[in-house]
């Protein structure tokens, strides 16, 4: 079956990544996973083997019946639509991890979304990503790669490269490397449904030369930025960015 740019698709084949992911994962027989994107079943399969208590699966290519339909057991679901609109709250039981390799043209938008679970248990993600992406997801402070989701996920927990992947694991090949990144959410987890946070965060970065006191003007509770006002977004670290929020706020958040 031919992969469709539209959606993203390119398909592990690698073996010893696929293995590599299984490790990394640690499941346990209490674990409910969710997959997105499982394609043709190849990290599905593995999954089940490992004796995990459910898995959800998530696919929009409704064309991948065939390679799908086959995985008829009592503690798997296979759910046909988008991932980034899907409504995760119909799930049930409710996963705590998540094992991918997801889409890469969905990758922002996705994790943004799925962060809004973190508190009803979903605070495990082990995902293949575009390695352009991982790496914006795990930049430090002062370097270009730095982008709001990235911060998000700090406030909120850590992220980190566990292994960079050739593009020839992958059929067909594609045009970029890969890593595996794995995030772990462990507090703040009320952070990420919040819509404040996010438009501090992307009014921040909205134009990358500029200052925050230029970027954030529309922030009219913002009464004094002090030391920040003349620095430029990617130059500040989790805890500055929590602290502008508090005093945009007055809520305090675990650093």
């Amino acid at each position: 079956m031919k992969a469709l740019k539209r959606f993203g698709q390119n398909f592990l084949v690698d073996k010893n990544i696929l293995n590599l992911i299984i490790t990394r994962a640690d499941l346990k027989s209490s674990d409910c996973v969710l997959e997105i994107g499982p394609g043709h079943g190849v990290l599905t399969r593995e999954l089940l083997a490992h004796g995990i208590s459910y898995l959800h699966a998530i696919e929009l290519d409704e064309r991948l019946h065939a390679s799908l339909d086959d995985f008829t057991r009592d503690n798997f679901a296979l759910h046909w639509g988008d991932a980034v609109k899907f409504d995760y709250d119909t799930l049930s039981p409710f996963p705590n991890k998540l094992v991918a390799n997801i889409p890469y043209n969905i990758t922002t938008p996705l994790i943004w979304n799925l962060l809004k679970y973190a508190s009803n248990g979903l605070r495990y993600y082990l995902l293949m990503l575009q390695k352009e992406a991982a790496l914006r997801l795990t930049a430090k402070p002062d370097t270009k790669e730095r982008y709001p989701l990235g911060i998000a996920i700090e406030a909120m927990g850590h992220a980190a490269i566990i292994h960079n992947v050739s593009r020839t694991c992958f059929k067909p090949v594609p045009k970029v490397d890969s890593a595996i990144v794995e995030i772990v959410i462990e507090k703040n987890f009320e952070l990420s449904g919040n819509a404040l946070w996010r438009e501090l965060l992307h009014a921040g970065f909205a134009h990358r030369r500029k200052t925050l006191i230029n970027n954030l003007r529309g922030f009219r509770e913002i009464q004094d930025l002090g030391e920040f006002a003349n620095k430029r977004a990617e130059d500040l670290t989790c805890r500055d960015w929590l602290k502008i929020y508090h005093d945009l706020t007055k809520i305090k958040f675990l650093i």
